[in-house]
């Protein structure tokens, strides 16, 4: 089993907070639950951090089979329905966002 997270860093746009989760579940949870090979998808809102990743603001992670599915998810033509998904909230927030994919022990 593979995981590919990403860890969103930055700021939401003050009073867009709430606005802003709520299109993560109505727009960019269905968009990363059409990936293709995905097998489960989780999302965490950080209720506190260390210094160093104090502006995470948003963790999502997507199991996969293996290596060659995330490569086929990340080729596949589904893809864009999460890239279009994610530009639809990106006025919300200043910032970027960063992947690391881990083998699960």
């Amino acid at each position: 089993m593979f995981t590919r997270s990403a860890v969103f860093r930055g700021q939401i746009h003050a009073g867009m907070e709430e606005a802003f989760f709520e299109a993560v579940r109505a727009r960019l949870l269905p968009a990363w639950r059409q990936m293709l090979h995905a097998q489960d998808v989780r999302v965490y809102r950080p209720c506190a951090a260390e210094e160093p990743l104090a502006d995470v603001f948003l963790i999502q992670e997507i199991d996969y089979p293996s290596q060659a599915a995330i490569a086929e998810a990340l080729a596949s033509e589904r893809r864009q329905a999460a890239v279009d998904a994610l530009a639809s909230v990106r006025h919300m927030y200043d910032g970027s966002h960063s992947h690391i994919i881990s083998e699960r022990l």
